[in-house]
């Protein structure tokens, strides 16, 4: 045959075959079994929003995170996250340079941290309480409003001497503590010892949570003795046998100088902030107490509360960097690394 009859017959069979596929492609795509969108790198466009909302697994999944260097701040409650968990994110998103930035002439804070956001000192601000009326207000005067973005969630550690024959106490009996009602361990099934409460100042969010949760919002009373720091706190219960305070877990459970005791709403339903069994200061710093994350989970534990990303929804860059750190918070490996952190994931 010549390769002019050919002819015809090539265009045709070419015809047939793309007809096929063509076909074959319809019938996938209607049924769900093919989408460009299900290839790796390949995105149909058909999904809104300019982050994954905590949908992905590495840090790398999280789109649009902004290049450039941006000021972050707000709660000490978070320090284990700015010393675990965002060196990971900007080792694995090098453009994301964030700057942790103290208040000027005021101690580090939920409050100051949110300040600073409305002052616009910061780019987004961490927290450990949600945002107050008088905040939102503020916010709304500059013609914008905040938003706060639940990524993790933390317990509050009760810490005593080590030497204290005290295992446990009911969040009454730890009520009337800070309230000057209970005032001798003897009173709470321990040795004849004064008790000394510590806290921290009145204006972080720990505090807060504490004041609001335990006390009913009633005040901390003359009784308790103030700490700057809850290193300073820390270190005061070491050195007075009769001490007690309040502050994250992360910061009290794996410590090696003071012991956490467990805490219930009745007095046969106390639980520990740390995994059995526990590790006697002895054993400590070679082995250490863990956070009894499964307790904070279900809720069996409870102090426990919710960590914020607070974002400054005013469409700027700062605001595209604040939602861009949380969906970070919340992808598989960032919820993971804040395990690591002493916190508890919320996905």
């Amino acid at each position: 045959m010549s390769s002019k009859n050919e002819t015809p017959v090539l265009i045709a069979a070419l015809l047939i075959t793309l007809g096929l596929l063509g076909g074959g492609y319809w019938l996938l795509s209607r049924s769900g079994g093919f989408s460009l969108s299900n290839l790796p790198g390949v995105s149909d466009g058909s999904s809104g929003g300019s982050s994954v909302t905590g949908g992905g697994k590495q840090f790398s999944s999280v789109r649009d995170v902004p290049a450039g260097l941006f000021n972050y701040g707000g709660s000490t409650t978070w320090a284990p996250v700015r010393g675990i968990v965002d060196p990971a994110i900007q080792q694995a998103i090098p453009s994301l340079q964030l700057r942790y930035t103290d208040p000027i002439g005021a101690a580090p804070s939920s409050g100051t941290g949110i300040d600073m956001l409305l002052n616009n000192q910061l780019s987004f601000a961490q927290s450990s309480r949600s945002l107050n009326p008088a905040e939102q207000q503020v916010a709304q005067q500059r013609g914008y409003s905040l938003k706060e973005i639940p990524v993790a969630l933390e317990g509050l550690a009760i810490a005593v001497n080590t030497n204290l024959p005290v295992e446990g106490i009911t969040l009454a009996q730890l009520r009337d503590i800070y309230l000057g009602n209970l005032t001798n361990w003897s009173q709470v099934g321990g040795p004849n010892l004064p008790i000394v409460p510590i806290s921290r100042p009145a204006n972080g969010g720990t505090v807060e949570f504490f004041v609001s949760t335990v006390l009913g919002g009633a005040p901390l009373t003359a009784n308790v003795t103030n700490a700057n720091t809850t290193t300073e706190a820390l270190r005061l219960v070491d050195s007075t046998p009769g001490a007690i305070y309040f502050a994250s877990a992360p910061e009290v459970v794996g410590q090696c100088t003071v012991k956490p005791i467990a805490i219930g709403r009745q007095s046969g339903q106390l639980v520990q902030p740390y995994v059995d069994p526990y590790v006697s200061p002895e054993n400590c710093p070679a082995q250490r107490n863990q956070i009894n994350s499964a307790a904070l989970r279900s809720g069996d534990y409870p102090l426990t509360r919710r960590l914020f990303v607070i974002v400054r929804e005013d469409g700027s860059p700062d605001q595209q960097v604040g939602e861009a750190y949380a969906d970070l918070l919340l992808t598989q490996q960032g919820q993971q690394l804040l395990n690591e952190a002493g916190f508890v994931a919320i996905r």
